[in-house]
């Protein structure tokens, strides 16, 4: 797995970041987002949306887990889902929410925080994007982005 590291120094380097990755989604990709609390992944998603032209206010969906945005994808609409599941415990949880129906519609862009609870209903290639703050800064972030070369489940 190839993987591609980039640093940013404040919040606007890090929208930036993920909008310039936006450029390469395609309908029915997934990207899974990795890192602390506060690491900068809705930040990175903010910068997604923005590519395609979210006009929603995007924020972390923590306590609602899911939140839907119309964007747009070669002039056509396109859904994109903002998961966040930090608040899931149990696998059935997932199930709850239709998180699978969600992962494989394939007219849509899906942007999961907290991926490592998903890791195990993967049953193709996603982007990954793991998010470490430096301990040293509160701006600075090192962002690692790579795509799973195999089916991880």
């Amino acid at each position: 797995m190839l993987e591609t590291k980039y640093t940013t120094t404040s919040e606007e380097e890090t929208i930036e970041l993920g909008s310039k990755f936006a450029k390469g989604l395609n309908l029915g990709d997934i990207v899974f987002l990795y890192g602390d609390l506060g690491s900068g992944k809705t930040e990175f998603i903010k910068g997604i949306c923005q590519y395609f032209n979210v006009e929603d206010l995007v924020t972390s969906p923590t306590f609602t887990i899911m939140n839907k945005y119309i964007g747009e994808y070669k002039n056509h609409e396109v859904p994109i889902y903002h998961i966040d599941l930090y608040r899931i415990e149990q696998n059935k949880e997932l199930n709850e929410i239709g998180f699978d129906e969600c992962l494989y519609e394939e007219n849509s862009i899906k942007l999961i925080e907290w991926a490592e609870k998903a890791e195990t209903h993967l049953t193709k290639p996603a982007f990954i994007v793991k998010i470490i703050p430096d301990e040293d800064s509160e701006n600075i972030r090192e962002i690692y982005i790579s795509e799973s070369e195999v089916v991880l489940n």
